[in-house]
Order: C-alpha cells, then structure tokens, then sequence
C-alpha cells in the first residue's frame, strides 16, 4: 500500500490537524459519488454487477433492455452446495432520498424471477422507503445507499487504493531538543 507524509498535516500534539481522518474520509466520499454519479445509467449497472460479482455472487448479468420491467439485472448467490437465491438488482442515481414507491416496485417487478431484490442507489433512501423494505409478509430488499456503495468499493478495493498517510505529532520531537 502506497505512504504519503503529509507536511501540510503537522501537529503539535495540542491541537488535531486540519485534515482530519474524518474530513478525509468525507471528501473521498463525495468525490468518489461525483465519479459514480458521472457515469452512464448502462456504465453504473455494470460497475453494480462488478461489485456483485466481488461480493460472491454468481451468474450476474445486465438485463441491457430499456423496458426492463424495473429490474437492472440478474444474479444467483449460492449460499452452500444446497442452497441458493436468484437475485434482481435495481441500479439509480439519484439526487434526492429514494421514496418507498420505488422500493414497492422493485418488488412488483421481481415477483416470481427471484426470491431476493437489491436497490442500489448513489443517494439515501427516505426512512418510509428502509421500513417497506423490511415490512413484515413482503419480500425484503436490500438497500445500498451511496455510503454503503462506497464502503463496498473499500472493503473490495474495486476501483480504489488505499494509502497510509503520516502526520507529524511536534510535542513528540521536543522531548529530544
């Protein structure tokens, strides 16, 4: 993994730098949605079914038709040598919070080609939107908000590299003036 000191991240142990993990962490948050969200509605299904296929799944294809019935694609997760699910996903970029009618007609539209939906999504989705995703009787949904979106990329490295960065702790140098 690449190391980059950082001299702008100077600290003399009193106060925290400018540049906190935090701030960090936020900023490439949002650029790395800039760059999901500048990408073609066809480009951010597969980039979606890269990350399926990172994540184990199997058989993971784009259905690639405009009147797709609300379904994005298609995969299968198996989950032993017994057991395994189809699975439909619905890829959006969107600006504002996703409501739950969308949510409701991922479900219409999986209803009887698979026994598992997800949404995924560059924004968040309203919390009415999470409750029917999880409502009681109904099929659930997996919900993929762009935070989660961006904490898969992480954990998978799939389109990121990580870095170690360095600050400079000055309180600690004094000791040996």
């Amino acid at each position: 993994k690449p190391t980059a000191f950082a001299p702008d991240s100077v600290s003399d142990g009193d106060d925290k730098p400018e540049d906190t993990p935090q701030s960090d962490e936020d900023a490439s948050l949002q650029r790395f949605l800039a760059v999901v969200k500048a990408l073609s509605p066809n480009g951010f299904e597969r980039l979606s079914m890269r990350l399926l296929r990172e994540a184990g799944f199997e058989r993971v294809s784009v259905t690639g038709r405009s009147n797709d019935g609300g379904i994005d694609g298609v995969g299968v997760l198996q989950l032993n040598d017994l057991v395994s699910f189809n699975v439909v996903f619905q890829c959006k970029k969107w600006e504002g919070s996703v409501p739950p009618k969308e949510i409701r007609d991922l479900r219409g539209a999986m209803a009887g080609r698979a026994e598992k939906g997800i949404f995924l999504t560059t924004s968040t989705f309203t919390s009415n939107a999470r409750v029917e995703a999880e409502r009681p009787g109904a099929v659930p949904i997996e919900l993929v908000d762009g935070e989660k979106l961006f904490d898969m990329f992480k954990r998978y490295e799939l389109g990121l590299k990580p870095r170690t960065v360095f600050d400079i702790d000055l309180a600690f140098f004094e000791q040996f003036r």
